[in-house]
């Protein structure tokens, strides 16, 4: 092992992965601060927070698959210095994007009444699905913003969504101080204020980076294409044929967090609320390991495009490396806060101490997690994305979900139990994952021989 060339790609990953780690992190913590500010009006807001959230999770992340198809493509445009090719994945990575927000929410609102069947407190269910249904809207904004974050961070730049993201999640603070709470003459709204404050600040999210990409200098040469006419099938094709598998993966992920809820929701409202807790906060850490893999996309697949096999393999190495290192840190910091961190969201004793325990299971596993969102990201820069959706099948759905769902109703083990599933299929998912990337970077090299 050359540790010069590990170092160069050690700094360089980091360079592109700092700003998406923030801006991955202004996602997740519009969630986070709901339910920090929501918690402080009861068990039940929050319980209907993590219930309206654990549904539009599934939604988000179909979303959030397609549009990160946009990166990698432009990624190996940009290796190949193919402007042409890069202006018209602009047009087209928008309209796609655009289209699909608004049929995610067309959906959504139409079926969140149906959530009734899914066996939840009608207390919880009645308070989520108003809550449910402006998030559902706020995928139309948030879409747009993607689809010009995901052109930016295909040609490395990732600071601009940083900042974006910085701002438009102070917003959303705000307005949640103002909308829940009744304050500066507004009636107080509780959970729907929440929702609303999301709305905005996604609104606000995708002017800024829209007008980024639209009016800065250097875009200049990619504008010239940004007519109707200039509509591309062929590339829509592509953009849908690379990110739809990327979506059936995060589904297969995200899906299996979301049905746990709905199985501890069986188990009881101080169980879900608890459930919150914890999975709020191994979100954070999840979406920080989340900017970490988009760096190994970008690194990956540029590398690729300029044909250095060397350098996509190290590059990507480097970055299961920095993933795993900095999720054993998050692992540490959980343990040590186990007690604390919950009480920062609700002083009911009976649901901190189930949170305590759920966040010492996250902590231990931490670091598969970290490994299999950085496999994915760089197998992403490979353009592989079939293979890792069926690994994800079978971790979480094949293995992971019928192990808690045994620990947890046949055994006796409660919400313990159903988070000990998913530490399974998350360990089952990383060693997968590390093994597709080392086999096709082989292969990638064997051919280059």
């Amino acid at each position: 092992m050359n540790t010069a060339e590990y170092k160069e790609h050690f700094a360089k990953n980091i360079t592109l992965a700092f700003p998406v780690v923030l801006s991955q992190l202004g996602h997740i913590m519009v969630s986070v601060f709901d339910s920090l500010m929501v918690g402080q009006i009861g068990t039940l807001p929050l319980a209907a927070a993590s219930l309206g959230n654990s549904i539009f999770m599934i939604t988000l992340v179909f979303g959030l698959g397609v549009s990160y198809s946009i990166t990698p493509l432009i990624a190996a445009a940009d290796g190949r210095r193919n402007y042409t090719r890069i202006s018209l994945l602009l047009l087209n990575g928008l309209v796609s994007n655009v289209l699909l927000g608004i049929l995610l929410f067309i959906a959504g609102y139409f079926l969140s009444p149906y959530i009734t069947f899914l066996d939840q407190p009608d207390a919880v269910v009645k308070l989520a699905v108003p809550y449910l249904n402006i998030l559902f809207l706020s995928m139309v904004p948030l879409m747009v913003f993607q689809a010009f974050r995901q052109f930016a961070e295909g040609l490395s730049l990732t600071k601009q969504a940083m900042y974006i993201s910085l701002v438009a999640n102070s917003l959303n603070i705000v307005l949640n101080y103002i909308l829940i709470y009744g304050k500066l003459g507004f009636e107080p709204m509780g959970l729907v204020g929440a929702g609303w404050a999301t709305l905005i600040s996604r609104v606000v999210m995708a002017l800024m980076m829209g007008g980024y990409v639209i009016f800065a200098k250097r875009f200049d040469i990619f504008r010239r294409f940004l007519r109707l006419r200039h509509l591309s099938f062929l590339h829509i094709y592509r953009i849908f044929r690379l990110g739809l598998p990327i979506s059936g993966q995060m589904i297969f992920e995200m899906g299996a967090f979301s049905f746990s809820a709905i199985m501890i929701g069986w188990l009881g409202a101080k169980q879900l609320a608890a459930h919150q807790i914890a999975i709020n906060v191994a979100s954070v850490t999840y979406m920080m390991a989340s900017g970490i893999a988009a760096a190994a996309t970008i690194r990956v697949g540029n590398q690729k495009g300029m044909g250095n096999i060397r350098g996509m393999r190290v590059a990507g190495l480097s970055s299961f490396a920095m993933g795993a290192l900095f999720m054993l840190v998050s692992g540490l910091l959980m343990i040590a806060g186990n007690r604390l961190i919950p009480m920062l969201y609700i002083d009911d004793v009976e649901v901190i101490q189930i949170a305590s325990t759920l966040l010492i299971i996250a902590a231990l596993f931490q670091i598969s997690d970290g490994v299999q969102v950085v496999g994915l990201g760089a197998l992403r820069g490979l353009e592989d994305v079939r293979i890792p959706s069926l690994i994800s099948l079978l971790a979480y759905w094949v293995i992971g979900l019928p192990v808690g769902y045994l620990l947890c109703f046949k055994l006796g083990f409660g919400v313990n139990g159903v988070w000990m599933g998913l530490l399974v299929g998350l360990s089952v998912a990383a060693v997968l994952l590390f093994l597709r990337f080392k086999a096709l970077s082989n292969r990638y090299k064997k051919i280059a021989l």
